[in-house]
């Protein structure tokens, strides 16, 4: 342990820990921009600034390690003057779109403004005619907001796709697309995750949405996946993992949606489908082994674009928002006897990459695309926020009575394994010759479980020895691909941790 001080308090802390890390530990507030805990520190934004007693030139919290008997000042006027340029340095980098912009109520460059009182016109900005790259109708990159931190850049290649790129030097450098034709984006939008500033960002469909709600001669209904129930509570200030299923139901009605619909059910219609194609290729001899999950469209725009030769392993399954989406505009129309064609299906979700699924010219009812319209976690939270709706005062509302809410094996779905388990769980049931639903003892593929990049196991089922792995983030593909063969079903997701 060393001892040092931080605003004239005695601290005690762990050898290697940056400064910023001790100072967070004990609750001394320094800012950050271009921080993120998955990527490496990079310290370009330099708003985390501090001041050590002794020393000429000011350190910058995250990249300096802390050391014995450092006597460090966070709010020093040093500090102030030089956070406060470098935050209208950064403004001057960052064209002002807040009145359009997805994050104007969660912004956290907004949010430093606001409490360092800082003149965000104070410099004119410099990029104000850099232009705006789109990938599909999934990502873009506005370089007119792009703040130079080169967290997409890092995202990016922890992928392994390392679409990006800094092009130029000095004040005419820019994130742009690299022009190398063997390389294309896969839509996860893990740029989008890690920028702090929503240069990186979904292209929003909350417009299209709104203008859908007002016509009224459609039948606009939302269904919502399960991690948006519990992600969505974090921008209006609920504990992080606040189960919200009751209340995103009462906001997505408030905002006009007719019905409401929980994905959980068409998790349920992939794990059937999925589980009893893999029944299928075990007990077949043509089918091509391992069967691969198709249910995250990254990981499929991966295999299309760059490994083409495993497109028969993916699995027909469709992704269970396209299957619940299909259910509604076929079973539950014509159920309550309503004409498909007056049904808009809009999908909130955790993902940018099903914005290109759901336009994918095989997904279509009838000649009309299954889910006409994807939002964000981000951009639904949006839509609540400029309605002025009190989210953490909501009541409970419950949803679409047609349908249920899914089994526990749904609520798994989203994270990484969770895939996987699930099918498992039910080809167990149907090799045991179980279709008539008889109850069998609980059954758990832990091996399958957690947050390493790749995980592999063999399990029995219906008596045969299966080797199954596990592709937590698309970056770690390459560990099962040289071994592909020795396995019978892998599971792929393009975001580390899953559908989150």
């Amino acid at each position: 342990m060393i001892k040092l001080k931080i605003n004239g308090k005695a601290i005690s802390a762990k050898e290697g820990q940056s400064i910023l890390d001790v100072a967070r530990e004990n609750g001394f507030k320094i800012p950050t921009l271009c921080h993120h805990p998955d990527l490496e520190v990079k310290a370009n934004c330099r708003i985390c600034v501090v001041e050590v007693k002794g020393e000429a030139k000011l350190f910058t919290a995250c990249s300096t390690l802390a050391q014995d008997g450092l006597d460090i000042r966070t709010n020093s006027p040093a500090v102030k003057k030089a956070r406060d340029l470098n935050l209208e340095l950064v403004f001057a980098e960052h064209a002002e779109k807040c009145a359009a912009c997805v994050s104007q109520y969660d912004c956290h460059l907004l949010d430093l403004a606001r409490e360092y009182n800082i003149k965000i016109g104070r410099f004119r900005d410099r990029k104000g005619k850099r232009r705006t790259y789109k990938f599909g109708n999934a990502v873009e990159i506005d370089g007119s907001q792009c703040i130079d931190c080169g967290n997409c850049l890092e995202a990016c290649a922890l992928q392994k796709i390392n679409y990006l790129e800094m092009s130029g030097y000095g004040a005419d450098q820019e994130i742009k697309p690299v022009a190398d034709k063997k390389k294309a984006c896969i839509y996860c939008g893990q740029c989008a995750l890690h920028c702090p500033v929503a240069a990186a960002q979904e292209q929003t469909q909350y417009q299209a949405v709104a203008k859908a709600l007002a016509d009224k001669r459609q039948l606009v209904v939302a269904q919502f996946a399960p991690a948006v129930r519990v992600s969505l509570g974090e921008a209006f200030g609920l504990k992080p993992g606040s189960d919200c299923t009751g209340k995103t139901y009462s906001a997505l009605r408030r905002l006009g949606f007719k019905h409401v619909f929980d994905i959980n059910f068409g998790a349920d219609i992939t794990t059937m489908t999925e589980a009893e194609e893999l029944v299928e290729r075990l007990k077949g001899k043509k089918q091509a082994l391992p069967m691969m999950t198709s249910c995250c469209p990254a990981w499929v725009a991966y295999a299309e674009f760059y490994h083409p030769e495993l497109i028969p392993h993916l699995t027909s399954a469709r992704s269970p928002h396209i299957h619940s989406a299909g259910a509604i505009k076929a079973y539950w129309a014509k159920q309550k006897g309503i004409d498909s064609k007056r049904i808009t299906v809009v999908s909130v979700v955790p993902c940018t990459a099903k914005k290109y699924e759901a336009a994918r010219p095989e997904l279509k009812f009838k000649g009309r695309p299954l889910v006409d319209y994807v939002l964000t976690t981000r951009e639904l939270a949006y839509m609540i926020q400029k309605r002025g709706l009190d989210f953490k005062n909501l009541p409970e509302g419950k949803g679409e009575p047609l349908f249920n809410d899914g089994s526990g094996a749904a609520a798994i779905y989203g994270a990484s394994g969770g895939v996987m388990e699930s099918a498992l769980r039910s080809a167990a049931s149907f090799l045991a010759g179980n279709e008539g639903g008889k109850e069998l003892p609980p059954l758990e593929f832990k091996a399958v479980r957690g947050l390493a990049g790749f995980k592999s196991a063999t399990v029995t089922l219906g008596g045969k020895r299966l080797r199954i792995g596990v592709v937590n983030g698309i970056g770690n593909i390459g560990k099962v691909l040289p071994k592909l063969k020795s396995y019978h079903y892998v599971e792929v997701m393009a975001c580390p941790g899953g559908c989150l």
